[in-house]
């Protein structure tokens, strides 16, 4: 069945995932081989790299542990110089657009120039990190709500959260780009009231072949970090969600009973 939703002179922001191509939706797969020019981010993995057709145009416009081969607004500009040139552009980001992306940038730069800009979700990190390790974001009776939270910050600059809304005890938390900051957080956590029981796990490459997983206790967060390269993509999960086995069951159970 054709599609008439990628016309010439337009662009669309694809969720390229946690890194495997087969988590890739099927939508974002159609869109990545119908491009003409793909920008795409250091973090998308190989495989999804391998989706774009021959002959297509790629560049990278990566950022990474500080590192950014383009500045925000160099991207938004070829973006839509590539766009205005006629060309189907797609905008590749690892994960999900829509979370800690700089979507919003790049469809208001179009937008202001006339192009045409549609979003293509994909799976976040935190998702693929809590499916890789069996568990899940939520827990009925003690994680009722999940906090997705970024901990970059300019350098020099400390990170401006709100810590007592985190350390919320039925909160499951998210941490995007939390490696170098992972000491603060610990602390900051515990501080405004957090356990340092809480369990932390760490997922590194999830879903790719070299992922590894990092389990321990917030108290020990900055110390688990320590085994992870900075040049490791790594997302941080802090919470009664991400328990051992036997503790999640005991909290399944008690739910159970309380519902009973």
């Amino acid at each position: 069945m054709p599609h008439d939703d990628f016309p010439p002179a337009s662009v669309w922001l694809v969720g390229a995932g946690p890194g495997d191509p087969d988590l890739l939706t099927r939508k974002a797969a159609r869109l990545i081989a119908q491009a003409d020019i793909v920008f795409y981010d250091a973090l998308v993995g190989p495989g999804v790299l391998d989706l774009i057709a021959p002959g297509t145009t790629r560049i990278s416009v990566g950022k990474r542990s500080g590192r950014h081969s383009r500045d925000q607004a160099t991207i938004d500009t070829l973006i839509v110089a590539a766009a205005l040139e006629g060309q189907r552009v797609v905008r590749l980001k690892g994960g999900d657009p829509a979370i800690f992306a700089r979507s919003a940038e790049e469809v208001a730069a179009c937008t202001a120039a006339g192009v045409p800009v549609r979003i293509c979700p994909g799976i976040t990190a935190a998702s693929a990190a809590v499916a890789s390790a069996g568990v899940s974001l939520s827990l009925r009776g003690l994680a009722r709500r999940v906090v997705f939270a970024t901990a970059h910050a300019k350098q020099g600059v400390p990170l401006d959260v709100d810590w007592a809304t985190l350390a919320a005890p039925d909160a499951t938390l998210a941490i995007y780009m939390g490696r170098a900051a992972a000491a603060t957080i610990a602390r900051q956590l515990v501080e405004a009231g957090r356990s340092p029981d809480t369990p932390v796990l760490i997922v590194v490459d999830a879903s790719l072949p070299s992922e590894r997983l990092v389990r321990g206790r917030l108290s020990a967060l900055a110390f688990l970090v320590d085994a992870i390269s900075t040049n490791d993509p790594a997302v941080l999960i802090v919470g009664e969600a991400v328990a051992s086995d036997a503790r999640r069951i005991d909290a399944a159970a008690r739910a159970q009973q309380a519902d009973a």
